[in-house]
């Protein structure tokens, strides 16, 4: 399917955030690219940073004159079953295995998008995540083919990495949030190294006038005078929410008036989300300062924005990370963040620096308090977030380096 209902974007109107020598300097790199195409492939069109970032990325790339499209695979619920079941493999679920019919249907609901619903009609195919991984085997062109992996591959089931290895032999590239998870066994001839990116002019990211801000949070019953802590991402074990609410009640019990948001979306190719949000609903009881979350209740980039914005501090308890964008989207919001050192985390929160670094609740619980106890630090974390991501994680630096990887695929006739 082709997604076409996407935002009008022009490089120009990036020159206040990132100036207009850097604006020139995207400009004159992507001229000797000009008439190439891309098309990127992944598994929805809403719900998770794949789709956020390619809701901008496509369309800023189309601005700077790079034929670029975007199309989503079309699956069963039982597809979006199984691939949840590689995804939680390769990120470490050692007791996951997968049965010969499962894996024929991943392979046969990829043969279909590849023969029949998907057009690809440019020079690059850029595939994200193992959803539509396959769609390359059943592909015969001399294409380039990148595989964009959104995942942490450092500690893998490696029973179920071969079957994604298998069927990367054929891709010229893959791409990686950080260097630790390149796994030794990817058969690709070039790997590349590309964390992703938030757009600062998105809904999710723009500013908002406090009177929206306001009225976002007396929607949904949310206390502007009490310190609000804030957990945004799916409701997935990886995320930890659990270790959220505990991190919340120890500062509860030890200063009182604080509050916790959980805000999330429910994608549909995350078919486990539904049964674990009514398990964090559970663990979470009747207390009245536990507010969680979903689009179900309206909650959309509007509101996400304006979470974050009236937030006081930001947690990321995740207990396994690719990069994890709400944590990025926060820093440019100029929120400290608490959080666990997972995966591409590290690279954001700059421990004393622009949030804190814990490894379980109760030390989650003191940094928390130390914050909430120092406006001043918290006010000096936030300036110093909003630097970090400037300098390494807005879109336009996500393009450039696309920009050159694309360059580096085009300008040799090796694989």
């Amino acid at each position: 399917m082709l997604i076409s209902d996407l935002p009008s974007r022009s490089i120009y109107e990036y020159t206040r955030i990132i100036g207009e020598d850097e604006v020139a300097r995207l400009i004159s790199y992507s001229e000797k690219l000009r008439g190439h195409s891309v098309t990127h492939v992944n598994s929805t069109s809403f719900g998770g940073g794949v789709a956020e970032i390619l809701y901008s990325l496509v369309p800023l790339m189309n601005s700077l004159g790079i034929k670029t499209e975007w199309e989503v695979i079309e699956a069963p619920i039982e597809f979006f079953n199984i691939t949840k079941k590689i995804h939680n493999a390769l990120q470490g679920r050692k007791d996951i295995t997968l049965s010969r019919d499962e894996l024929s249907l991943y392979i046969n609901v990829n043969r279909i998008n590849a023969e029949s619903k998907l057009l690809l009609r440019s020079d690059t195919v850029i595939v994200h995540d193992p959803q539509p991984l396959p769609i390359r085997s059943f592909v015969n062109d001399n294409r380039k083919w990148i595989w964009r992996c959104h995942i942490d591959l450092s500690s893998p089931n490696e029973n179920v990495l071969k079957v994604i290895v298998e069927f990367l032999r054929k891709y010229n590239a893959s791409v990686f949030h950080m260097r630790e998870f390149i796994h030794e066994s990817i058969p690709t001839p070039r790997k590349y190294v590309m964390p992703p990116s938030i757009d600062p002019l998105s809904d999710k990211n723009k500013e908002i006038p406090s009177s929206l801000i306001h009225k976002v949070l007396n929607r949904y019953g949310v206390d502007p005078e009490k310190p609000i802590l804030l957990q945004v991402g799916r409701f997935d074990p990886w995320k930890d929410p659990f270790g959220a609410i505990d991190t919340y009640r120890l500062v509860k019990k030890r200063i009182g008036r604080v509050q916790l948001l959980l805000v999330g979306s429910l994608a549909h190719d995350d078919p486990e989300g539904q049964e674990y949000l009514l398990k964090v609903k559970e663990y979470a009881g009747n207390d009245p300062d536990i507010h969680i979350l979903t689009n179900l209740e309206g909650v959309g980039a509007l509101e996400v924005n304006a979470f974050q914005r009236a937030a006081t501090i930001v947690l990321q308890l995740s207990i396994r990370e690719g990069f994890g964008l709400a944590v990025t989207e926060a820093l440019w919001k100029g929120k400290p963040v608490v959080a666990r050192p997972s995966g591409g985390i590290k690279l954001q929160v700059i421990d004393n620096v622009t949030g804190y670094l814990v490894n379980n609740p109760e030390e989650a619980s003191k940094a928390v308090i130390h914050l909430i106890r120092n406006p001043e630090l918290r006010r000096r974390m936030g300036e110093n977030g909003i630097t970090h991501v400037k300098k390494n994680f807005i879109i336009t630096k996500h393009v450039e380096r696309y920009l050159r990887i694309l360059d580096e695929l085009y300008s040799t006739t090796t694989p």
